[in-house]
């Protein structure tokens, strides 16, 4: 019922930058919380950021001052501004929604999109 789709990931040297989308689609009623989380090898998923539909945010300690989210809620898509990288931000990176759908528009569930892989490294 709900589709996101992220875009931008890849490879960059440290203390590059880089700009991943989400983009999500379906049968959506309306959009709670959007954000991102990632999710590096042999280690546990971790919040990046969130955003609220009115553009609060929210950040983990680990890349305040770096990065930046921001939400297009007319299309329905999160970006995540990224700069400053470094090897340790090396993770695939999950598109993160608290959606409510048009068949349930008071009942908030969670999705996540398919993940987009993003290297730091020289």
């Amino acid at each position: 019922q709900v589709q996101l789709a992220e875009s931008g990931g890849g490879l960059v040297q440290p203390g590059g930058s880089l700009r991943v989308s989400c983009a999500a689609s379906g049968s959506i009623f309306s959009i709670y919380i959007m954000g991102w989380y990632r999710q590096a090898p042999g280690e546990q998923r971790e919040l990046v950021a969130t955003i609220t539909g009115s553009g609060s945010p929210n950040y983990a300690d680990s890349v305040k001052g770096r990065f930046t989210i921001s939400r297009d809620n007319a299309k329905k898509t999160v970006y995540l501004q990224m700069n400053s990288l470094t090897p340790e931000d090396t993770a695939v990176y999950y598109c993160y929604g608290r959606v409510a759908v048009i068949s349930t528009p008071f009942r908030f569930d969670d999705y996540w999109g398919q993940g987009t892989q993003v290297t730091v490294s020289s």
